[in-house]
């Protein structure tokens, strides 16, 4: 990707957005940091040598208008927007609460709502790249998941037809849905060995993923050598929505 590029990173500080904040400096972008912990956001705008950061809910749609309009406002443009905030809860649909429900729609389809919703309007003069975050879960029936595979495949369903309304315009929308990922988020699960054995055995590869590998993707998304490419959904997740395997 061109050094100087605009990006902006809504859940900058989570274990998939961080590593997308330090691939996107590497390569000599503009990153701008959005996430709801001021004290973390200032910790990785300090290791990326002071980015530009805002302490914002991506859930407050306005709240995310008004941060991409301000990005806008100080770097003259918008290269790309990905949204990496979400949750997960591992729970049948029966023993899911409604609250609980709610909660894991408003932080994965809402959020990717805003930012389509915010990158478009900000890109749609000068072309660009917004990336959202998605699941395995989404691809393929998985026991106790069905709050958090609704609302990503919500997700799959929101940017397929924003690609089809933002193409003439130069905006490409496209989805990463990773596996299982050894994040902050997920530690209740990795951190349980018999519960990490069995998520590693779902997945053909024999393991989860780490932040780097689905970070590599999104950047590649955003940046020019996928100018080509909108619409799509990117499994980052060991086969485990396509691949079956013999057991031995």
């Amino acid at each position: 990707m061109a050094e100087d590029s605009v990006y902006a990173v809504l859940g900058a500080t989570g274990g998939i957005g961080s590593a997308v904040c330090r691939e996107l400096h590497l390569h000599g972008a503009r990153v701008v940091l959005a996430a709801r912990n001021q004290q973390r956001l200032d910790a990785l705008a300090d290791e990326l040598g002071g980015a530009h950061v805002a302490s914002l809910d991506a859930t407050d749609i306005e709240a995310v208008d008004a941060f991409v309009r301000g990005v806008v406002d100080r770097h003259g443009r918008l290269d790309g927007l990905v949204n990496c905030v979400g949750s997960i809860v591992l729970k049948s649909a029966h023993a899911t609460k409604p609250e609980e429900y709610r909660e894991v729609v408003r932080s994965n389809l809402d959020t990717a709502f805003a930012a389509v919703r915010a990158g478009a309007k900000a890109m749609t003069k000068t072309c660009g790249s917004i990336v959202l975050m998605a699941s395995a879960a989404a691809r393929v029936g998985l026991p106790n998941h069905e709050a958090i595979a609704a609302a990503k495949a919500g997700v799959i369903g929101l940017a397929q037809s924003a690609a089809a309304t933002y193409a003439g315009r130069g905006v490409r929308v496209n989805v990463v849905a990773p596996g299982l990922v050894d994040t902050p988020m997920s530690a209740a699960i990795t951190g349980n060995p018999l519960m990490l054995k069995a998520s590693e055995a779902m997945h053909p590869l024999g393991r989860i993923g780490r932040p780097d590998e689905v970070a590599r993707v999104i950047c590649w998304l955003l940046g020019p050598d996928s100018a080509w490419v909108t619409g799509q959904v990117i499994g980052i997740d060991g086969g485990l929505s396509t691949v079956r395997v013999r057991s031995a």
